[in-house]
Formats: structure tokens, C-alpha cells, sequence
């Protein structure tokens, strides 16, 4: 797969780390970056898809095994980046996991399973990758949210918690690291095309149609809309935008 969407000149050999980015969203940012002639190193926990992913995006595109929720381990994990490709230029923490449940049936060890990789692991990932950049007063950072943490859904408790944290978070790390020239930013993706959604849709079109009765653009957004988002935050483009959470929605999160 070949990225056929905005290109940013400045973002030529930057070295760009794209947690979770064997699939999905993930996928479709790092081969944007790709696109762009960034250096990009997927990590993900999914050795078999990140081997094909990588076949995908080509030499630029370096790929490591790991899980990070181990937490005590990211440390190494960023010395071995290091080695790879040098220091990381732009951080997009995308990696993320998911459960839908009734709040009164999730346990204490299921909702700090999903703390753990959703919250805890993307600080620590990003307090180890912010000592580099603050040694060198330079650096991008682009967290990635969810229309959970816009409204309310059902179901979703663990996720929503950890998703609202990664917003404010956002926030509490660009006015800290703004100084020494970092930006930190977030998007909130709405309802994107994936897999994951299609087969998720096929099995509930009441759902589909009420979500769709309530975007104004009136579709399901793709992977490249997200993408895209990541390319502009990252690049010369947004120098003096930090702070903000983008919905890449459609419209979804305002409208009626």
C-alpha cells in the first residue's frame, strides 16, 4: 500500500514513532509518514502483522515487537529506537485496547488492564521519549483520543476514562514542554472506516444508521482522514498549534 494523500516536504528523515501500528489507524499513519519520506518505526505486539506491515511500507519503515504495557521495559525500548533509526522526532501514541461491557460488570483488574496500556503506558512512553527531546529543545508529540471522551457511550467505562485522561494530558504537557520548543497535540477520531467498525456495523445497522443520521458529512470517515490530521500537526504547517484536540469526526461530535 502506497500513501496517495498530502505530502509535508519538512517532514523528510524525520524519525517518526507510530505505537499500534501493525493495523488500523495505526497503519494508515505510519504509511503516511512513509508517504512523506519520514524514517518510521511501528511498534506493536503483533510480531506476524508487524513483519507484513513492514513489507508494506517499505524500507523506510522499521518495525519492533513489543507490548507497551510492559512498562518497566520502555526504557530499553527507546534505546533500541534509538539504535534503529536515532532520536524520535515525532511520538504518535496511538496503541490502544478496547472493551465493550456494563460498567457494573467490569472488574478491577479489566478496567486497570485497559488504564494500564491506555493511560499509564502512553505517559511513561512519552515521559522517556520527552527526555530526548527536551536535551534537544525540539519535538512533536500527537496523541490519539476518541469521540468517548466527547460525549458519553455506553459500555465503554474503562476506555472512556482512559481516553479523557490522554485529553487532558495533552493539555498539562504542551504548557510544560512548550518552552524548549515541543508541541503536543491530540485527535479524536469519530467513526472511521476499519475493519474493525465494518464488522462491528454488518451486525448492527440501527446503529450504523443512527450514526450516520447524526454526521453532517453523512459517511464514515477513512484511515487517511486521520492520517492526514497527523501529517498537519506534525508538520512546519501547525508550528504555533499546540494544546488542541481535533475531532476527525465528520462532524459526529456536534451534530443533532
Amino acid at each position: 500500500m502506497r500513501y496517495a494523500g498530502a505530502q509535508y516536504s519538512d517532514l523528510r528523515d524525520k524519525t517518526v514513532l507510530v505505537t499500534g501500528g501493525g493495523s488500523g489507524l495505526g497503519f494508515a499513519i505510519a504509511s503516511a509518514f512513509v508517504g512523506s519520506s519520514s524514517q518510521v518505526v511501528i511498534v506493536g505486539r503483533d510480531t506476524a502483522r508487524l513483519k507484513e506491515t513492514g513489507k508494506l511500507l517499505g524500507k523506510r519503515a522499521h518495525c519492533v515487537p513489543f507490548n507497551i504495557a510492559q512498562i518497566d521495559q520502555l526504557p530499553m525500548l527507546v534505546e533500541q529506537i534509538k539504535r534503529i533509526a536515532g532520536d524520535v522526532d515525532v511520538l504518535v501514541n496511538n496503541a490502544g485496547i478496547h472493551m465493550k461491557k456494563n460498567a457494573l460488570r467490569v472488574t478491577n483488574k479489566e478496567y486497570q488492564a485497559i488504564i494500564q496500556t491506555n493511560q499509564t503506558a502512553v505517559f511513561a512512553l512519552t515521559r522517556e521519549i520527552l527526555r530526548t527531546m527536551v536535551a534537544r529543545h525540539s519535538g512533536n508529540i500527537i496523541m490519539i483520543s476518541s469521540m468517548a471522551s466527547r460525549y458519553g457511550i455506553p459500555k465503554v467505562i474503562g476506555y472512556t476514562a482512559s481516553k479523557s485522561a490522554i485529553e487532558g494530558m495533552t493539555r498539562a504537557l504542551a504548557v510544560e514542554y512548550g518552552p524548549f520548543g515541543i508541541r503536543v497535540n491530540c485527535i479524536a477520531p469519530g467513526f472511521i472506516k476499519t475493519k474493525m467498525s465494518s464488522e462491528a456495523f454488518e451486525g448492527d445497522p440501527v446503529r450504523k444508521r443512527r450514526v450516520l443520521a447524526r454526521t453532517p458529512m453523512a459517511r464514515l470517515g477513512d484511515p487517511s482522514d486521520v492520517a492526514n490530521a497527523a501529517l498537519f500537526l506534525a508538520s512546519e504547517q501547525s508550528r504555533f498549534v499546540t494544546g488542541v484536540v481535533l475531532p476527525v469526526d465528520g462532524g459526529n461530535s456536534i451534530g443533532f
